[in-house]
């Protein structure tokens, strides 16, 4: 989540100088450092029968360049192999060899041995990755506003934010009964912008990977009912987005409180939960207000089959808000004088508009939405070139819906979008082959939240596989996963609790104030980031840019968690169980 333009405000709600006497000594401290390497880095879940299997060794002096393949027990030798020549791997400043055990393809449990020593145990069987998906969609559970939560093993908390009120720059005035919805990340905001992509890219992985999620079971309060979990947990959010719609069809931008809360649970926070819009008529913004129409026109045709009315609901929401942000095309957001949350300001709604089009014409048929769409096309074109999605950056979304839509579309613009998208996903596939640590991530891509930037590059590699199936860009995708599991040059887990050696200290008021050692389960940290902006962060030396990173619940540019990064992840690992093979 990017806080840049709040950082006074950060720094005042942290309270850095008055933590150490109000949260516990295992919790306040800041981590020595982040873990080890260890023996070898490579994805501490495991691995497909059929996938690619490789483990980066940071190269040493040692005359012995060979590697072997042990049963779990180690008694058993059932691979060996010989270390590539070292090289310099960029990101990362290490000189790294690789390990290549991709012909273990037998199911069961190994130990990696290297240079005299035997790793933790990893895992390889078509099932792999079907507990982490479960833990990672659950955290969206964990996230939820408004309900009593319990994931179990003391991770609960009773209802929250119940109510609250618009504030001035709304537009209206008084109590809102209004709850729901997903805490925004490591605080307690709600931000319709950032649901957007959130809730499109877990929406999108059920209409591609829906062998996967139908069945999912998730142990939540709608468990049992005729709406499959994940379609369940998903409506809550939904929910929450739907009571920020106004009567004419313009979206608030978001509902927090005027500044950050402590670290406090979440039904300890007591400062007033504000609908707050621009300060000025009408209001709404076009952003918001485009994401949901995209949204809902998604949903719709999402839970058709299991809500006939919610899904017609959604429809017409989104209808009204398209419909709302055509005609106010350029209302956007940013921070009142008295509001210190996330501002989520994006001085160009026209991609969001765009996508909201592509999916309501996909959804409906309707040619409006389609000659809005190519109207948009033509103004974003040439320069606009497909990429990796990101927040304020949905014009990929929108292109690719369209040829989602498998209706009679331009065949000039059909073959403009498949080259755009086979030309972006080769730029990664190259990336990932000169990169040590088998991933797809450029210098430049190492900022504040570079972890969904790498599981974002993993949706653009499968989109352009589902368009034009190329294993290379499966495998390209997966070496994300692999790298965000633990094929980094810290040898962790960048999901918590998953893994053998997962981070322990995100910036999750949860996870600081509940008086649990373990962090709240299945939450990924935002990752090294090259241009740390608070004060944990800035204690960093200056380091290749893989390497800025610390397990410290204060740098917050660096480990915080958000529901737009544990999206993409989501999408990635329902893509890995679909690709099991």
């Amino acid at each position: 989540m990017n806080r840049r333009s709040v950082l006074k405000s950060v720094l005042k709600y942290v309270g850095l100088s008055a933590l150490g006497a109000a949260i516990s000594e295992k919790r306040s401290r800041a981590a020595s450092g982040p873990a080890a390497l260890g023996i070898a880095a490579f994805n501490q879940v495991g691995f497909l029968p059929g996938g690619e299997k490789i483990a980066t060794v940071q190269a040493q002096d040692a005359a012995d360049a060979t590697f072997q393949i042990y049963s779990e027990d180690g008694k058993k030798q059932v691979f060996h192999g010989t270390l590539t020549s070292p090289v310099l791997d960029s990101t990362s400043g290490d000189r790294v060899a690789l390990a290549d055990f991709s012909g273990v393809t037998a199911p069961g449990t190994y130990r990696f041995a290297a240079q005299g020593k035997r790793s933790e145990p990893f895992y390889i069987g078509k099932d792999a990755y079907r507990n982490a998906l479960r833990l990672t969609v659950r955290s969206f559970y964990g996230q939820r506003c408004g309900c009593a939560v319990d994931l179990g093993g003391g991770y609960r908390h009773p209802a929250c934010h119940m109510s609250g009120a618009y504030h001035a720059t709304s537009g209206r005035q008084g109590a809102v009964g209004n709850h729901g919805g997903w805490h925004d990340a490591g605080d307690y905001g709600r931000y319709v912008v950032n649901c957007g992509l959130s809730v499109g890219t877990l929406l999108w992985a059920w209409e591609l990977y829906p062998q996967v999620l139908q069945k999912l079971s998730l142990d939540i309060p709608e468990s049992g009912g005729k709406v499959p979990d994940y379609l369940a947990e998903i409506r809550w959010n939904l929910e929450w987005m739907l009571s920020l719609q106004d009567e004419d069809g313009g979206v608030w931008h978001k509902q927090t409180s005027e500044q950050f809360c402590g670290f406090v649970m979440p039904e300890k926070d007591e400062l007033t939960s504000y609908v707050i819009g621009t300060g000025a008529t009408p209001y709404k913004s076009t952003c918001a207000t485009a994401d949901l129409a995209a949204v809902m026109a998604i949903a719709a045709r999402c839970y058709g089959a299991y809500d006939p009315a919610f899904s017609a609901r959604c429809l017409a929401a989104a209808k009204s808000g398209w419909s709302w942000a055509v005609a106010h095309p350029d209302v956007t957001f940013s921070n009142p004088p008295s509001i210190g949350t996330g501002g989520y300001d994006d001085k160009h709604c026209n991609d969001e508009i765009l996508w909201a089009s592509a999916e309501l014409w996909r959804t409906t048929g309707d040619q409006q939405y389609e000659r809005t769409f190519l109207d948009g096309v033509e103004a974003l074109a040439p320069e606009k070139s497909i990429w990796v999605p990101s927040w304020p950056g949905l014009a990929s979304m929108a292109y690719w819906t369209y040829l989602l839509a498998e209706r009679r579309i331009s065949e000039p613009l059909k073959s403009r979008i498949l080259k755009q998208t086979m030309d972006a996903a080769q730029t990664l596939i190259t990336r990932r082959n000169a990169s040590g640590y088998g991933h797809t991530l450029a210098a430049v891509d190492y900022r504040w939240g570079s972890n969904s930037i790498a599981a974002n590059q993993s949706l653009l590699l499968l989109m352009a596989n589902h368009f034009q199936p190329d294993l290379r860009a499966v495998e390209a995708a997966l070496g994300n996963l692999h790298y965000l599991l633990g094929r980094n040059c810290f040898g962790v887990s960048w999901v918590t609790q998953v893994g053998t050696n997962p981070f322990q200290h995100p910036h999750h008021r949860p996870s600081i104030a509940d008086n649990i050692s373990a962090p709240w389960p299945g939450l990924m940290s935002g990752g090294p980031n090259a241009k740390p902006a608070e004060p944990a962060g800035l204690t960093l030396p200056e380091l290749p840019p893989m390497r800025m990173w610390m397990d410290d619940y204060r740098a917050y540019s660096l480990n915080e968690v958000a529901i737009n990064w544990n999206a993409p992840l989501v999408f990635l690992l329902a893509a890995a169980n679909a690709h099991a093979r």
